[in-house]
């Protein structure tokens, strides 16, 4: 795919359409394009991919897939190796099961014992987190499969996670928040950043120009694209001008929101240039997915599961 000549040839209501997902774990296509629709999956524990009826809750029916230890027990062992046996295995399952993206690692940090996805995570340990989540992306896309580092950024409880408010000074912020993110993305090639659902410092992640734009793109020289977490949109225009590209999941209010661009751009409020960025970026991760695609992938479950085992006792 061509990605600059395919944007030329989409209408204002195609490109706004690219900015949100089909459902719950695709992104769009386009037939008469030729573009596909990618599939993405909850990871890096282990592949949770839907059959059927989908739901972001994982109520529904998944493939059988293996478990492997989780963020918290991996990390127990520092062992870089460990983190890249994994990407390597998920990997493996992810190509074979025809899913472009695997959502994680989570490299938020551990604050209270009360988050309850403290299990996702790797330590409190900012430097801890970012080399072992490096190293997992790094292997995980070495098998063509797309890494999404989450939840960007200063997530780290549940209580009240769609409304909360991280309050954070800017020391802090860059000495125990953000190092394992900035490892990821700088040393990994990482190609999605997830937004959180969360505020920090009083402006949502999802809208968060300072946090998507300015730290993650010009500081870091982030060049893949953010997705938000399901259901973490406040303002869509708002978030796209704050540097998020992709809404998650879609539906009809996904669908509501892709008219609000549309009349955002007929309207001014944002530029086809804005726009057609967007989209490029969102096109980007389609193009590299079908172009890393491997036929000849096998899901050995037993195989896995024994490399499971081994991390365990690692």
């Amino acid at each position: 795919m061509d990605v600059e000549n395919t944007v030329r040839q989409l209408t204002l209501e195609e490109k706004a359409a690219f900015c949100s997902g089909y459902y719950y774990w695709h992104t769009k296509g386009l037939e008469r394009l030729g573009i596909p629709k990618i599939m993405m999956c909850d990871g890096p524990h282990g592949l949770r991919k839907q059959v059927g009826a989908e739901d972001h809750l994982g109520l529904n029916e998944s493939v059988q897939a293996v478990c492997f230890p989780s963020a918290s027990a991996l990390a127990a062992s520092f062992d870089r190796n460990v983190m890249e046996e994994l990407g390597t295995c998920l990997g493996k399952e992810c190509q074979a099961e025809h899913v472009g993206m695997l959502l994680g690692p989570g490299v938020n940090m551990k604050r209270s014992p009360l988050c309850g996805r403290n299990f996702e995570y790797f330590s409190e340990d900012p430097y801890l987190a970012g080399e072992l989540a490096a190293s997992y992306v790094k292997s995980l896309q070495k098998e063509g499969v797309a890494a999404c580092v989450k939840h960007f950024a200063c997530n780290n409880q549940e209580t009240d996670r769609m409304s909360g408010d991280s309050r954070v000074d800017e020391r802090t912020l860059r000495e125990i928040y953000l190092p394992a993110f900035e490892k990821v993305v700088k040393e990994s090639g990482v190609r999605a950043v997830m937004c959180a659902y969360n505020s920090l410092n009083g402006t949502f992640c999802a809208e968060n120009k300072n946090l998507l734009t300015k730290i993650l793109r010009d500081e870091w020289g982030f060049d893949g694209f953010v997705v938000t977490d399901w259901g973490a949109v406040k303002d869509r225009v708002t978030g796209m001008e704050a540097g998020v590209d992709l809404e998650m999941p879609g539906g009809d209010g996904a669908r509501a929101n892709d008219a609000k661009i549309v009349k955002a751009v007929q309207d001014g409020t944002l530029t086809m240039e804005q726009l057609d960025a967007v989209v490029k970026n969102v096109l980007t991760f389609v193009k590299n997915a079908v172009e890393n695609r491997d036929e000849t992938a096998v899901f050995d479950r037993e195989a896995d599961y024994r490399e499971a085992v081994k991390m365990a006792e690692n």
